[in-house]
């Protein structure tokens, strides 16, 4: 039996961009919500928001360019070109929290508190902001042989093979963040000890992360038989299950 292939015969690169401000203006939307039923002080969201995005964007597109230094010596005006893709998750995860942080702890905030009430944020920023990747073709994957699989025709996708079935890597990736997003609001209210609701994002994110990356075929950086993000999100995962295990008081 053949599969059912979706055909993308029209890629609406350009819608790249709503979607990431669509995430992050979804993820920070429940993160005040989250914020206000926990009962932390919502009017320090924006100045810690702006911190973040700053770094995301930065962190993100930054070591995305590190992954193809040779092609942008060669068209350093594409640089900043960010809005029709090239954006590593990772990246911008690491240097979006590192600043987030310290912007909180400018504001004289307990950091674990405010770590649970953006973690479902994040989990349905991911979710949306994925659709993105999807509609620009990037974070593409390998050649698929199955009924879900995807085929970008436009030339102007990122997408490489066009016109071959591939896995719909970025919808696993939605996908995944939806399905996290549901986990923690289901177990927010039984996880009390500061911290551990997004250590559990940070275990289920980097899980699947870690293994949807099997099926993507974009390069991403080697670490022996793994990809650089990968080697990222294991980092990640030691620190979501130190977060969710660790019984000591941490230093909020």
């Amino acid at each position: 039996m053949h599969p059912v292939l979706i055909d993308l015969g029209f890629v609406t690169i350009h819608t790249y961009g709503v979607f990431i401000a669509l995430a992050f203006l979804g993820g920070v939307g429940w993160t005040w919500r989250e914020a206000r039923r926990r009962g932390l002080p919502v009017d320090c969201i924006p100045d810690v928001a702006f911190a973040v995005f700053v770094g995301a964007l930065v962190g993100a597109r930054v070591l995305y360019i590190l992954l193809y230094p040779s092609y942008f010596l060669e068209h350093p005006l594409e640089i900043l070109q960010f809005w029709e893709g090239g954006m590593v998750f990772s990246g911008g995860a690491m240097l979006g929290g590192w600043l987030g942080w310290r912007a909180a702890r400018r504001r004289k905030q307990p950091v674990l508190p405010w770590l649970d009430a953006v973690a479902p944020g994040l989990a349905l920023g991911e979710t949306i902001g994925r659709l993105g990747c999807f509609s620009a073709g990037c974070c593409y994957g390998q050649l698929c042989g199955m009924p879900w699989a995807v085929t970008f025709t436009d030339p102007h996708s990122l997408a490489v093979p066009l016109n071959m079935p591939l896995h719909p890597t970025q919808l696993y990736h939605s996908l995944s963040g939806l399905l996290a997003f549901g986990i923690l609001l289901a177990l927010r209210d039984r996880l009390t000890r500061p911290g551990s609701l997004m250590g559990l994002f940070l275990v289920l994110f980097s899980l699947s992360r870690f293994g949807v990356e099997f099926f993507r075929a974009d390069f991403r950086g080697q670490l022996g038989p793994f990809s650089v993000t990968q080697g990222v999100y294991a980092l990640f995962l030691g620190l979501g299950l130190f977060l969710m295990t660790n019984k000591r008081s941490v230093r909020s």
